[in-house]
């Protein structure tokens, strides 16, 4: 089965065009819309685009490989339950999940959407992988391709250990998913993605086009406030996962005595970042924090670190619409969030790799500019991701591929 057909509908002067409003048909009834996540277990970022999906989408039904967030986390992103798979029924499944990634290749073709007309992926493992039937629209908001099946299997691999007859084994499971995750991509009628970095992975991967449309930043809730800044405060913000790379932040921290460094989050890697920063008094582990937490010690830093090669990166830009720039590493979805180049306009500064001397690096140079980014560049930069942007965005975008598929 090859690629569904990508064109929009055009109006008669040969434009783009919302032609299914002006047709003397009668109206379609409201397609019957389903949402479907890889998994709901901690929030992070494509949980916050889950959200924001949702509200785009009021109507909507949730499905996800399984569900176990905390009650107030869950209530966050989303006001109805979700259908999940058998997956749920494991025990202890959000701290195994990691393992089961062959099983839930399978897992995702048991959600039942036939009732649907309408299906919304919110993808960064699995989800595209939904069956889907004759006369549905299948719309993929792809996160990422399947990292750990393309781009960073070895790096994947080297960050867990895995080694020797072990890793022979997972290459050859991680080829078989590759081959899977590829097929897959015909059962998406569109792509629409979140950064230009991620639009060239699919074209490279998929062999598929698709429409750029940047993760929702919420600027109402992350804004400047009255508070003094911190001059030699840093603040980093992430799940603690090997990728994130928060292992290489708290190692270029230990070189720099004389600042303070506050890392926010939970995972994985949680106890060794405890282990490195042993010692190192001016090196703060919280753990996770709520919102809230998290807002406030925005406010307060003098910039915001970001050591990951990341798909796009929703905290960075939380942190500049608090006002507070931005030391990322000059890679991946960070390039089209952050401006870190000479001007008024400027809100961070980039470094090349993720060492810790580059970081440390980094550091020095940013408190060495002559002229330092302004809060209201900051501030300006983030409103461009306001969430009613994205909402409006994806509507349409659901709107034009639903009039192109046809009374089914």
């Amino acid at each position: 089965m090859g690629p569904r057909p990508k064109s929009r509908p055009q109006s008669p002067d040969g434009q783009a065009g919302h032609t299914f409003l002006r047709v003397s048909a009668p109206p379609r009834p409201t397609p019957r819309i389903a949402i479907v996540a890889d998994w709901l277990h901690q929030v992070g970022g494509a949980e916050l685009v889950v959200r924001e999906i949702l509200r785009a989408f009021p109507q909507a039904s949730l499905f996800a490989l399984f569900d176990t967030m905390r009650p107030d986390d869950r209530a966050r992103i989303a006001d109805r339950p979700a259908v999940t798979s058998y997956l749920q029924r494991i025990p202890d499944i959000g701290t195994r999940y990691r393992a089961l990634l062959p099983v839930m290749v399978h897992a995702i073709g048991t959600l039942d959407l036939r009732a649907f007309d309408v299906i919304v992926s919110s993808h960064h493992s699995v989800a595209k992988g939904v069956r889907t039937r004759p006369g549905q629209f299948h719309l993929c908001y792809c996160h990422s391709p399947m990292r750990y099946a393309w781009d960073k299997r070895e790096t994947y691999l080297e960050d867990h250990g895995i080694r020797g007859v072990k890793a022979a084994v997972a290459r050859a499971l991680l080829e078989r998913i590759r081959r899977w995750d590829l097929s897959t991509a015909a059962r998406v009628d569109r792509f629409v993605v979140n950064s230009r970095y991620v639009a060239e992975r699919v074209r490279r991967h998929y062999g598929r086009d698709s429409v750029v449309l940047h993760p929702p930043v919420d600027v109402g809730f992350f804004a400047p406030a009255d508070v003094v800044r911190e001059p030699d405060l840093y603040v980093t913000a992430s799940r603690q996962v090997p990728y994130k790379r928060i292992d290489r932040i708290v190692e270029a921290f230990r070189a720099l005595p004389d600042r303070r460094l506050v890392v926010i989050g939970d995972g994985p890697q949680h106890a060794r970042l405890r282990d490195l920063a042993a010692g190192a008094a001016h090196i703060q582990l919280l753990g996770e924090l709520p919102r809230e937490a998290l807002r406030d010690w925005l406010r307060r830093a003098h910039a915001f670190v970001f050591a990951a090669d990341e798909d796009f990166g929703i905290v960075p830009l939380e942190a500049q619409a608090c006002g507070t720039p931005v030391l990322a590493l000059g890679q991946g979805g960070a390039l089209e969030t952050v401006n870190g180049y000479e001007g008024l306009d400027r809100t961070g500064m980039f470094f090349p790799d993720d060492q810790p001397a580059s970081i440390a690096d980094a550091v020095r140079r940013f408190e060495a500019l002559t002229v330092a980014p302004r809060a209201e560049a900051c501030r300006a930069n983030a409103e461009r991701f306001h969430v009613e942007r994205f909402r409006a965005a994806l509507r349409h975008e659901v709107e034009m591929g639903w009039a192109a598929v046809g009374t089914p």
